[in-house]
C-alpha cells in the first residue's frame, strides 16, 4: 500500500548514500543529485576557435553595430562617450549610425506574445505617443524603407499588423548589449558575455533593463507580469551568440509566481527562511551591503541566485546603490560561470498590483544537462551539481577574479 506523505519533504537532505534530494522552497520542485551522475566539468570553451575575419567586424550577426537595421525601429539606446552616459530615444533611421549604441532597447522581430494577441483577445490600442511615434518614424524615406524590408523578411510568418504597428507598439522587446567578441578578440570563442562587461557596464544594462520593464507594465494595465530573462548560447535558447536580454508583456502572473504568492500566503516571512536555509548550509558565495548570492536549491539545473535585500519596493523603486549592489553580485555570479556555460538568467520579483513582499531575484541557471524521461515521468528532476558543489566551483572561481580586480568594489566573498 502507497502512502502519501502528510508534509513536504526538507527542503535540503544528503542521505547515507550520498544521494542529495532538494525542493525548493518557493516552488515545490523536487530535485535529487544521485552519486555516479555528479562531478561533471563544466565547459571551458565554446568549441569554436576559428580566427576572426576583421572584414566582418560589425556586421557578426543580426545584433552587430554594423547592422542595425537588421532589428525592428529602437526605442531607446545608450551611448557613452567623454562627457559620459547618455540616454536617446526614438532615432529616425538616418541617425542610427551617428554613434555606437552601448545598449540598444529594440522590439523583437519574432515577438513571444504578438501584437494580435493583446489586440484580439484583450482590445489593445496603441497609445496617441506610440501612434506619434510610428507616424515620425515612417514620414523619412530611410523609416520606411526600414519597416517595409522587415515586413518583408518575416512575410512568411504570422501577420501582426500593418505598417510596422508591432514595431512600435509590441510587448516583446530586447535589451542589446555592444559587443559580440571581448574588444581584441582574435578567435570566435572569446564571445562577449555579462562577466566580462566591466562592472559599470553590468549597472547600465541592468538598470536599461529595470526601466524597460516599467514602461512595459505602464503600456498596459491588462499587463500582469514581465518576463524579464537572458538566454546564453544556442543550448540555453539563444539565437544569437551576442549578449542581449528579453523582455516580454503578458496577461498571468504564471505559475512560478503563482506558487510563489500562494506559499508566501501560508508563510509570510517565507522568503527570509529561505536565506536562512542557505545561510545554515553553508551556501552563500558572496554579499554586499544590499544583496546576497547564493547557490539555489530544488533548481532544474545548477543554479546561483542573487537576492536583492530589500523586499518592500518594486525593482525599479530601489535606490541606486541598492540596484547597484544587486548588480554587482550577478555580475559576478556570471563572471565566475563563464562564457563557455550555457546558461538562462530570469529574474523574479512582485510585479505591480500584487500585494506582497518579494524581493528582486535573478536565477543563473546553468544549462549543462538534458531533461529526459525519468523527469517527465516522475517530475523528479535529475541535477548533476547538488548545491554544496556548485558553492565550491563559485567560490573556487570567484577568489581569482577578485585578486585581478574584475569584481566591483564592495564584493565580500564567503568562505
Amino acid at each position: 500500500m502507497v502512502t502519501l506523505p502528510d508534509a513536504e519533504p526538507p527542503a535540503l537532505v544528503r542521505l547515507p548514500d550520498g544521494t542529495v534530494k532538494q525542493v525548493n522552497p518557493l516552488t515545490g520542485t523536487q530535485v535529487w543529485t544521485v552519486p555516479g551522475r555528479a562531478g561533471r566539468p563544466l565547459p571551458t570553451s565554446t568549441g569554436a576557435h576559428h580566427r576572426i575575419d576583421a572584414a566582418d567586424a560589425g556586421r557578426f550577426c543580426a545584433f552587430c553595430e554594423g547592422r542595425y537595421l537588421d532589428t525592428p525601429p529602437e526605442k531607446a539606446r545608450i551611448v557613452r562617450d567623454a562627457s559620459g552616459w547618455r540616454l536617446l530615444t526614438d532615432l529616425p533611421a538616418e541617425r542610427l549610425d551617428d554613434e555606437v549604441a552601448e545598449f540598444r532597447l529594440v522590439p523583437n522581430l519574432y515577438a513571444i506574445v504578438s501584437l494580435d494577441y493583446w489586440r484580439l483577445n484583450h482590445g489593445y490600442r496603441p497609445g496617441p505617443d506610440v501612434e506619434a511615434r510610428r507616424a515620425a518614424y515612417l514620414a523619412t524615406p530611410g523609416g520606411r524603407a526600414h519597416v517595409e524590408r522587415l515586413e518583408a523578411a518575416r512575410a512568411h510568418s504570422r501577420a501582426d499588423g500593418s505598417d510596422g504597428e508591432s514595431f512600435f507598439a509590441g510587448f516583446h522587446d530586447l535589451v542589446i548589449a555592444r559587443r559580440h567578441f571581448v574588444d581584441g578578440a582574435r578567435c570566435e570563442d572569446e564571445l562577449a558575455f555579462s562577466g566580462t562587461l566591466t562592472p559599470e557596464e553590468h549597472r547600465r544594462y541592468l538598470a536599461f533593463t529595470v526601466e524597460a520593464a516599467r514602461r512595459m507594465f505602464a503600456q498596459d494595465d491588462l499587463v500582469a507580469n514581465v518576463a524579464v530573462f537572458q538566454n546564453w548560447l544556442a543550448p540555453a535558447g539563444a539565437s544569437f551568440d551576442h549578449l542581449h536580454k528579453q523582455l516580454v508583456g503578458i496577461d498571468t502572473l504564471g505559475l512560478r509566481r503563482e506558487q510563489e504568492v500562494a506559499r508566501l500566503g501560508a508563510d509570510p516571512d517565507l522568503f527570509a527562511h529561505v536565506v536562512e536555509l542557505v545561510e545554515d548550509n553553508d551556501l552563500v558565495v558572496a554579499s554586499n551591503e544590499h544583496a546576497i548570492a547564493f547557490a539555489g536549491v530544488g533548481h532544474r539545473y545548477p543554479s546561483l541566485e542573487v537576492w536583492s535585500r530589500r523586499d518592500d519596493v518594486l525593482p525599479w523603486e530601489l535606490g541606486d546603490d541598492e540596484l547597484t549592489g544587486w548588480s554587482d553580485l550577478l555580475h559576478a555570479c556570471h563572471a565566475a560561470t563563464g562564457t563557455a556555460v550555457p546558461s538562462n538568467e530570469e529574474w523574479h520579483y512582485r510585479p505591480p498590483g500584487l500585494a506582497a513582499r518579494m524581493p528582486l531575484r535573478a536565477v543563473l541557471k546553468w544549462r549543462i544537462s538534458t531533461l529526459a524521461g525519468f523527469e517527465g515521468g516522475t517530475r523528479i528532476y535529475i541535477n548533476t551539481l547538488d548545491p554544496w558543489t556548485v558553492r565550491d566551483r563559485a567560490r573556487a572561481a570567484l577568489a581569482p577574479l577578485a585578486r585581478a580586480g574584475v569584481l566591483a568594489p564592495g564584493v565580500v566573498l564567503a568562505g
